[in-house]
């Protein structure tokens, strides 16, 4: 999709703050308040923006350990990844997975609430689960960032 200089503008301002409202959008990117929201609407509709969200803080909700884990299917066929996606979709503990090349089928964020609460939860996702090979856990010092925000380019 083409994306004109508004368009780019608009998204690189609701990536930083998404509770701008019409007349602040309006002034960061010369549009009218009624111009913006039509083109937020426009955007949404196409896909261009997925969701609108928070990001939490984990340790504010009682969540402070994140893992990377690292995940090997046992056999890459399409119906075993296909089931992977779906199991990835629907566990809340997951935060983020990515379906990856290399060393690795699957890269997952993970939260938890201390490392007895994550045990429970490999048990349950992954011993459970007869199509993994195996997983590898990487435990999260810090977070130093955390962003969904994409870089936004407009092509002439």
């Amino acid at each position: 999709m083409d994306l004109d200089r508004a368009d780019a503008s608009l998204l690189d301002a609701v990536q930083k703050d998404n509770r701008l409202t019409s007349e602040e959008l309006a002034d960061k990117v010369g549009l009218s308040p009624t111009a913006c929201q039509r083109r937020l609407k426009r955007l949404r509709s196409e896909g261009v923006i997925e969701a609108d969200v928070s990001i939490i803080s984990p340790k504010a909700v009682g969540r402070p350990v994140t893992m990377i884990v690292l995940v090997s299917l046992e056999r890459e066929r399409a119906d075993i990844v296909d089931r992977f996606k779906t199991s990835i979709r629907n566990t809340r503990e997951v935060m983020i997975g990515y379906y990856v090349t290399g060393d690795a089928d699957f890269i997952l964020v993970v939260t938890a609430k201390d490392m007895e609460d994550y045990e429970q939860f490999t048990r349950r996702f992954f011993y459970e689960n007869h199509d993994i090979k195996g997983f590898k856990t990487m435990v999260v010092m810090d977070r130093v960032k955390a962003s969904f925000a994409v870089p936004i380019e407009f092509h002439r």
